[in-house]
């Protein structure tokens, strides 16, 4: 077979369609989001490196997911997700697959009660350096959550990650007016917040169970002692689940 050499008209040629099937691939990812899990995590990063998994997920090993659970709350779903390894479901009562039970039976206006319980519990944690509390109608992504791990496992300072407000109940002059404290769907705090928890904490009636959070960091660690960092949404899910193909409902039995 005779050798074809290379013309300038051949290689210019060649280049402009190597140019041209460059630009449609990148064109293809930006506009339906291929590589965005990968350029879009900023700081935290994504598990595509087999030599850094290993580490990745070692730091998961010092995470507990705390999951207060009732009758609807639907375990073979979060059984199936990477949160299965992590989770500490609160229960009313002890039973299969529970790590904190309160004993005591618990509505919705009685989840202040729950979240006292599972406060006290988790500053017995000792191997835990980590604490997600996640409601039964959330899902939070795994390389978020390495990430904000690896930025705050060994902070100097109690760490407290949420979308934060203010209580307003003017009516109730007590000891949760005016406290700083997360949104429930999602909190994630460190060992040094833990264990400066307020958790004999008294006030009137009963109260959001998310604010009686709020109301034991604030007294028990103390505003001007705390890290409060913003939550990153994009990362978080609450009641539905909609990304490219998928679009599930998180919340299909009320449970209040």
């Amino acid at each position: 077979m005779a050798n074809v050499k290379p013309t300038r008209r051949r290689v210019f040629v060649a280049l402009l369609i190597s140019a041209f099937m460059a630009t449609s691939l990148l064109f293809a990812a930006g506009r339906y989001g291929y590589w965005q899990a990968y350029t879009d995590a900023g700081i935290f990063g994504n598990l595509s490196s087999r030599s850094n998994m290993g580490a990745e997920y070692a730091m998961l090993e010092k995470l507990a997911i705390i999951f207060p659970v009732n009758k609807n709350t639907d375990m073979q779903f979060y059984q199936n997700t990477w949160l299965r390894n992590y989770l500490y479901p609160v229960c009313d009562w002890p039973g299969p697959g529970c790590k904190i039970a309160c004993n005591r039976t618990s509505t919705y206006q009685t989840l202040d009660i729950k979240t006292k319980c599972f406060s006290r519990a988790i500053k017995r944690f000792e191997d835990k350096e980590l604490f997600i509390k996640l409601d039964d109608d959330a899902l939070v992504d795994i390389n978020y959550v390495i990430g904000l791990i690896k930025k705050y496992q060994r902070h100097h300072k109690p760490v407290y990650i949420s979308d934060h407000q203010r209580t307003k109940t003017r009516d109730f002059p007590d000891s949760l007016n005016g406290v700083r404290y997360g949104n429930g769907k999602f909190y994630m705090f460190n060992r040094k917040l833990a264990q400066c928890l307020k958790t004999d904490i008294k006030y009137r009636g009963s109260r959001n169970e998310d604010s009686v959070f709020g109301g034991m960091v604030s007294h028990g660690c103390g505003e001007d002692n705390v890290e409060y960092v913003q939550e990153d949404d994009r990362w978080i899910w609450h009641k539905e689940y909609t990304s490219k193909n998928k679009h599930i409902d998180l919340a299909f039995i009320k449970n209040h």
